[in-house]
């Protein structure tokens, strides 16, 4: 499992955008964005999406991470086993 935990800079809202790579029990690889507010009582959005083989999962979840990042968020966990 890879995992990626955005947030944002301390000078906006407290949001954060989390990316997580991960293999499931019928042979695919999936690739989880959740994002939101980080504050009690408030739901974020969350989306899976399913890939064939592990490459196409990591460009994917490399992409979005990407992304996040020039949006103004920073990573605090890469790599997380």
């Amino acid at each position: 499992m890879l995992t990626y935990l955005c947030l944002s800079d301390a000078d906006g809202p407290a949001r954060f955008y989390r990316v997580e790579l991960a293999y499931n029990l019928f042979g695919e690889y999936t690739v989880l964005r959740e994002w939101g507010r980080r504050s009690p009582g408030r739901a974020g959005r969350r989306l899976v999406t399913w890939f064939s083989n592990l490459r196409d999962a990591c460009l994917a979840a490399e992409r979005w991470h990407q992304r996040a990042r020039r949006r103004g968020y920073h990573t605090t966990i890469e790599g997380r086993a």
